[in-house]
């Protein structure tokens, strides 16, 4: 017997925040989250793996490592990120680490859609624009950055500059309808109710 439930709209327009800038072309999925962290059961403690050979290899110098930027949950990259291999591992650190949001230049394809697929919006802008965050992250790492998917524009203090998203993703993050497992939970008694219409669900063992 299932309860009455009504469908929950989680809708994401606005992420608002601190940024992290985090400069290089073709990260893989691989830097993000290195093979050896993907044993885990669950996702929980992927976050303080999150760049692990980068950061060991950079010394604290990586801005993952860096105090600045420890509450950062906007990160801002460059071109072709998450790309390599399709592992959900990737978005997943990077949300465990408080990533809510990431501006590029471009990004993979299938991490795009990880990132669709768990709230998380991925905006691409032109080299200058993205370049421009970077620096004023780096110069002042405690600046409020905005990303509004209502009017697709990035605020960085005084700076503002527009942003793009495919339009069906953008319509699930202001709708909601990005939650696939959420609606689906919540449309638990229609499923239910449809499960008993189907005539082989009532068909007897021989």
């Amino acid at each position: 017997m299932y309860l009455k439930s009504k469908i929950v709209m989680t809708q994401v327009k606005k992420v608002s925040g601190n940024g992290i800038p985090l400069v290089g072309n073709d990260i893989d999925t691989d830097r993000i989250i290195p093979a050896r962290f993907l044993r885990c059961v669950t996702f929980d403690g992927l976050g303080e793996h999150a760049f692990a050979d980068d950061r060991k290899a950079l010394v604290d110098k990586h801005p993952f490592d860096q105090p600045q930027y420890q509450n950062a949950n906007i990160l801002v990259v460059n071109r072709n990120f998450g790309c390599g291999s399709s592992r959900e591992h990737a978005p997943q650190a990077l949300a465990k680490w408080g990533i809510q949001a990431l501006i590029g230049e471009s990004f993979a394809e299938i991490f795009f859609g990880n990132c669709v697929a768990m709230g998380i919006p991925c905006v691409t802008t032109n080299t200058a624009t993205v370049q421009e965050l970077q620096m004023m992250l780096t110069d002042n790492p405690q600046v409020n950055i905005t990303i509004d998917l209502q009017n697709m524009k990035v605020q960085c203090g005084d700076f503002s500059a527009s942003v793009n998203i495919g339009e069906g993703a953008k319509n699930m993050f202001i709708c909601g309808t990005w939650d696939a497992c959420g609606q689906l939970v919540a449309n638990a008694p229609k499923i239910q109710e449809n499960t008993t219409k189907l005539p082989y669900m009532n068909w007897s063992h021989l």
